[in-house]
């Protein structure tokens, strides 16, 4: 009890009250709108200091208060479709959030979705086909679940100690950095072969399967959308293998699930990871809409291949943060020092 306390304190913050008063009039403004937010895992507040990766999650209980405190505000929380007949309609009063996961993994099944099913308001889901068709190697999520159970990692020429918290965070982010790249599946596939890791078992450990997306396709409160097969930076592929990203992902959802994939997000969505190629090879694939993650809110006229989302993760535990998201002042702020 005295822990969830102090979780609602620091969640809610003193300077929510001052925050709400500086978006005043920035709200009176802008008025009809909508925010889109994005995060990939969720992890319960009990565990979130020990993950050695742990700004990649969103705390749980956060999201929970959050989803109340959106709804008791008069946000309505939709889905991507919602808000585009929102905007096509031109309604000029409301004021409206989309929540989207992007890559998809087994917390999303277990964890995401019965959350806002709880709540009655929907989610969409960002799928990267290569999670469920085990085609592309997890190893962030791999990588970090060995160094959170083991005292100790053996790599090609070295053993690291992980036995505390600080360790397990500062070996990962050492770790992690080193692999960033094409090469980095390799690079985990001897990893888990010198740590004695069944790398299959710890993909379905962390992975979404098709049969957990099969059982959302009739769901009223979850969109699907697509993230691309392999998670590629689409800017920096030649167009025909672009395409190949954008198309391979929509066509496997729709195939699989037999849903029709309007919606697609980038997987590297700042201004340097995506643009206007990108962007016309989204259209040239068949959605009706494409989501970056440049900070910002949406109103009517915005480019629908170039949508901005705000970005959710472990340091944003605090009312305040989403506030100003909601304001479009971080969107502003980012812009202004270059950070888009």
């Amino acid at each position: 009890m005295l822990q969830n306390l102090r979780a609602r304190r620091d969640y809610a913050g003193g300077s929510l009250p001052f925050v709400k008063a500086l978006t005043g009039t920035a709200n009176a403004l802008l008025g009809s709108r909508g925010c889109l937010f994005t995060f990939h895992r969720v992890a319960a507040t009990s565990i979130w200091e020990t993950l050695p990766n742990r700004n990649f999650y969103l705390d749980l209980s956060f999201l929970d208060q959050l989803l109340s405190y959106l709804v008791r505000n008069g946000w309505a929380i939709v889905t991507i479709d919602e808000m585009l007949q929102r905007l096509h309609r031109g309604d000029r009063s409301g004021r409206y959030v989309n929540f989207s996961v992007d890559d998809c993994y087994r917390d999303t099944f277990e964890q995401v979705v019965p959350l806002f099913r709880r709540h009655g308001v929907p989610v969409t889901l960002f799928v990267t086909t290569g999670i469920p068709d085990e085609t592309m190697p997890l190893w962030c999520s791999g990588l970090e679940d060995v160094i959170l159970h083991r005292d100790f990692v053996r790599l090609r020429n070295d053993t690291m100690v992980v036995d505390t918290p600080t360790e397990k965070r500062r070996a990962y982010d050492r770790i992690a950095t080193e692999w960033d790249g094409p090469e980095a599946g390799c690079h985990y596939c001897e990893f888990c072969a010198l740590n004695d890791i069944d790398e299959r078992a710890l993909h379905w450990k962390h992975a979404i399967s098709w049969q957990m997306l099969e059982s959302f396709r009739s769901d009223a409160l979850v969109e699907i959308g697509a993230h691309t097969v392999t998670h590629a930076r689409i800017s920096t592929s030649v167009p025909q293998t672009a395409l190949a990203e954008l198309k391979g992902s929509r066509e496997r959802l729709e195939e699989r699930l037999g849903i029709s994939v309007r919606h697609f997000a980038f997987p590297y969505g700042r201004s340097g990871d995506c643009g206007e190629r990108d962007f016309a090879l989204a259209r040239e694939a068949g959605f009706v809409s494409a989501a970056t993650t440049r900070k910002g809110v949406i109103r009517r006229g915005r480019d629908l291949f170039s949508l901005p989302r705000n970005t959710l993760n472990g340091s944003h535990r605090n009312l305040a943060m989403v506030e100003l998201h909601l304001a479009g002042i971080t969107g502003v702020a980012a812009r202004m020092i270059g950070r888009v």
